[in-house]
């Protein structure tokens, strides 16, 4: 739980790739561009991934962003690569009405801040008005031993998806949703705040 929970407060991936263009096999402590955007799109719902915008490492700069556009998108769903660096493998879509949050926590997680400070920077940037939550938007990720282990299909043993709606402000007396993980039902995680989302295994 504790490796998805960062995920949702940072999202966070940078990692050495190959160059744009470079769409053969991985070598040791570099994936292909054509890799990357395979893997992030494994988190996609099958019926979005055609058009959803990639990002990763290796290919075009991303106005100031820590990751690069693989592929761009038309269908407002962004899917980040796997981070080869980080142990297992990890990949996220959500939808771009997030991005400015999201894309906060990765320069924030550049910059060596942690978890807390990360947040603090969001509440800061919430409250000026640099920032703002969209009423609603979903995430969805999937984790796996390996990127292998991803592809399979029926999906192997250990991999897990997660859908994550944010609902900023919900709170459990409004939604009538637990405060915690119940036996795989959807639960509220940080209700009454501007990041509450309703999280949902599969």
């Amino acid at each position: 739980m504790s490796r998805i929970l960062t995920v949702f407060m940072i999202l966070g991936l940078s990692a050495p790739a190959a160059a744009p263009g470079q769409d053969g096999g991985s070598e040791a402590g570099v994936v292909s561009v054509a890799e990357q955007i395979e893997g992030a799109l494994l988190a996609a719902p099958a019926s979005l991934r055609s058009d959803a915008e990639v990002l990763g490492s290796g290919g075009d700069q991303r106005d100031g962003d820590v990751l690069t556009t693989l592929r761009a998108g038309t269908n407002g769903l962004i899917c980040i690569a796997d981070d080869p660096e980080r142990e297992g493998f990890h990949a996220a879509c959500y939808h771009e009405s997030l991005d400015p949050y999201m894309r906060l926590g990765r320069r924030g997680r550049d910059r060596g801040l942690d978890r807390s400070e990360i947040m603090e920077s969001r509440y800061e940037a919430l409250r000026s008005g640099a920032l703002s939550m969209p009423a609603s938007a979903t995430l969805f990720s999937v984790n796996a031993e390996s990127l292998s282990a991803a592809r399979l299909d029926p999906p192997a043993e250990g991999l897990r998806r997660l859908t994550v709606v944010y609902l900023p402000g919900a709170t459990l007396e409004g939604t009538g949703l637990p405060g915690r993980p119940e036996d795989g039902i959807p639960w509220l995680m940080l209700p009454d705040t501007p990041w509450a989302h309703i999280m949902i295994s599969h």
